[in-house]
C-alpha cells in the first residue's frame, strides 16, 4: 500500500491501464492513507468520498488523466463543494459551479478530490493564516509548509495526493513546493484560466500544478492549459505537449544566474545545494551565463503596493448580503458591512484590505500605485532583456528552509520577505518551476530545499526540459518524509 501511495501521477496511470488497479481501489486505499496521516499535517480542509467515488466507478482509464484523484486548493470552486478560501467570512458557502480548471480536469478524466488548507484568501506564506487549522510540515511537523498553498504542498509530500492544484500570486506555489520538497509549477500568466479562482490580486495570481515529477507537472499543465471566453485575461496561444520535449539533452542551453538573487542572507545550506545545483548543470552542458536583474531590490515594495491594491477591491464583494458569514444583531446597514467584515476577516487580510485601500485612495494614488505600475514594467523589462542572453534562470526558490511555526507572526514585514525571490516572477507575468535540489539539517531534521528555474513567456516547455533534466539525474525528488 506504502508503494501505491508514492507513485507519480504517470506510473499510477500506468497501472490503472493495464488493470492492476481500478480508479475506485485506488480512491479508497488513498481515503484511507488520508484518514491515517492528515491528522499529523492537517493538509485537507474537507474530503467528498461519496462523490468521488462516483466518479471514480465511471472513470474513463484511457483518458490522459483517467481516475487519477487530484486535490484542489480552497480558493478554487468545484460544483457543490465548499470554497472557504479558509476563511470564517466564507464558512458555509458551497460552489455552484466548477472552475473552467476543474472542467478540463474532468474532461481529462481526473477526479478532483479534497480541499486543501490555506492562507486565508492566499494572502500568507506559511498557512498560518488559515482561519481553520494549522498545516504542519510533513518533514517536521514543528515547522510550517509554506504559503499560501500550504495544504497543496504538503499532501503531495506527505503521499496524500498524488498531484494537487495551488494558485501563485508571489509564490505561492513555488515557495510551499520548495519547502516540502516537492515539484512546484506557476504558469505564464494568461496560460490557465482563471475563472472560478477567487481573486487576490488579479493581475498577478495563477493557477499552477504541484507534484512529485517534473512529467507529472506536465500532464496536468497539458490539461488545465488554453484560452477560455470567460476569462478575459487568458491568452490564445497555442497548447503544446508539454511532455514532448523530456529526456532532450541540454547541450547549448544557456542559463542565466542573476547576481541580485545571490546575496548575504541566505541560509549557507541553502546557498551551497543551490551553487550544486548550478555545477550539476553545467555537467549537464549547459552554460552558465551571469546576468543582472537591477530593479529586483523594488520588487517586495512593489508586489505589496499592487497586490494589496487589488485586493482591496476584490475582497470588497464579500459583505454577508448574498453568501457567507452575517453579523446578527446588526443595527443597519453601515453596522452590517463593518461587523461581518469585523468577523469574517481575520488579521492579515484586514491588514492588506487597509494597505490597499490607502495607496489607491485620493492624493496617494500617484504617489503609490501608479509609481509601483511603472516600476513594475521596469522589473518585467529586466527580465526581457535577461532572456535575450539565456534561455532560462536558475535561483533559489527560497532564501531558506522551513521555519518554525509562530517564528514570524509577530513580524509581518519578516514574513513577507519570505517570498524574495519569486515576487519578481509574478509581477513580469513569467513562468517558473521549483524542483527539489537537496536538504538541509537542522535541528537533527532533514529540511528540503528547492531549486527555482523561470522561464520565458509561454516556454513553459523549455522550462519543464530544463527541470526534467536535473531532476531525473538526480534522486533529490525521490526522498520522502517518515510521516
Amino acid at each position: 500500500m506504502d508503494e501505491l501511495f508514492s507513485l507519480s501521477v504517470s506510473d499510477l496511470q500506468s497501472r490503472l491501464r493495464a488493470r492492476e488497479i481500478s480508479p475506485v481501489e485506488v480512491l479508497e486505499k488513498l481515503e484511507s492513507r488520508i484518514a491515517s496521516v492528515d491528522p499529523q499535517i492537517n493538509a485537507y480542509l474537507s474530503r467528498d468520498f461519496d462523490a468521488a467515488l462516483a466518479a471514480a466507478k465511471n472513470a474513463d482509464v484511457s483518458l490522459p488523466l483517467g481516475g487519477v484523484p487530484i486535490a484542489i486548493k480552497d480558493v478554487i470552486n468545484v460544483r457543490g463543494e465548499p470554497c472557504t478560501c479558509a476563511s470564517k467570512i466564507l464558512r458555509g458557502y458551497q460552489a455552484p459551479y466548477d472552475a473552467t480548471v476543474i472542467a478540463k480536469l474532468r474532461a481529462a478524466g481526473a477526479i478532483p478530490f479534497g480541499r486543501t488548507n490555506m492562507d486565508e484568501f492566499a494572502m500568507g506564506s506559511s498557512t498560518e493564516n488559515s482561519s481553520v487549522k494549522q498545516t504542519l510540515n510533513p518533514w517536521d511537523t514543528t515547522r510550517i509548509p509554506g504559503g499560501s498553498s500550504g495544504g497543496s504542498a504538503a499532501c503531495v509530500a506527505a503521499d496524500e495526493a498524488f498531484a494537487s492544484l495551488g494558485s501563485d500570486t508571489g509564490g505561492s506555489i513555488r515557495q510551499p513546493a520548495a519547502l516540502c520538497g516537492c515539484v512546484g509549477l506557476k504558469p505564464t500568466y494568461g496560460r490557465v484560466s482563471r475563472f472560478g479562482l477567487v481573486a487576490f490580486a488579479s493581475s498577478l495570481d495563477q493557477i499552477g500544478p504541484f507534484s512529485k515529477t517534473v512529467r507529472d507537472s506536465a500532464l496536468l499543465l497539458n490539461a488545465i492549459s488554453g484560452r477560455d471566453s470567460q476569462d478575459s485575461t487568458s491568452l490564445d496561444e497555442p497548447v503544446p505537449d508539454y511532455t514532448a520535449k523530456l529526456g532532450e539533452d541540454l547541450k547549448g542551453v544557456r542559463l542565466g544566474m542573476p547576481r541580485e538573487y545571490f546575496i548575504e542572507g541566505i541560509e549557507p545550506q541553502t546557498d551551497r545545494a543551490v551553487r550544486d545545483a548550478i555545477k550539476h548543470y553545467e555537467n549537464l552542458g549547459t552554460e552558465i551565463v551571469e546576468v543582472s536583474l537591477p530593479h529586483t531590490e523594488f520588487a517586495v515594495g512593489v508586489y505589496y503596493i499592487i497586490a494589496t491594491a487589488e485586493a482591496s477591491a476584490n475582497l470588497a464583494r464579500f459583505d454577508g448580503v448574498r453568501y457567507g458569514h452575517r453579523a446578527e444583531n446588526i443595527t443597519g446597514l453601515l453596522d452590517h458591512y463593518g461587523r461581518t467584515r469585523e468577523e469574517g476577516f481575520g488579521p492579515e487580510v484586514k491588514r492588506r484590505i487597509i494597505l490597499g485601500t490607502y495607496v489607491l485612495s485620493s492624493g496617494y494614488y500617484d504617489a503609490y500605485y501608479l509609481r509601483a505600475q511603472k516600476v513594475r514594467t521596469l522589473i518585467r523589462r529586466d527580465f526581457t532583456s535577461a532572456f535575450e542572453k539565456v534561455d532560462a534562470i536558475i535561483c533559489p526558490t527560497s532564501p531558506e528552509p522551513a521555519f518554525k511555526l509562530g517564528e514570524r507572526s509577530d513580524d509581518p514585514l519578516k514574513m513577507y520577505l519570505a517570498d524574495i525571490f519569486t515576487i519578481a516572477t509574478n509581477l513580469a507575468g513569467i513562468c517558473g518551476i521549483s524542483i527539489p535540489c537537496g536538504f538541509a539539517s537542522v535541528d537533527g531534521k532533514k529540511l528540503p530545499i528547492g531549486l527555482q528555474l523561470l522561464g520565458k513567456p509561454f516556454d513553459e516547455t523549455n522550462l519543464l526540459k530544463i527541470a526534467h533534466a536535473f531532476e531525473q539525474s538526480t534522486d533529490w525528488h525521490k526522498q520522502r518524509p517518515g510521516i
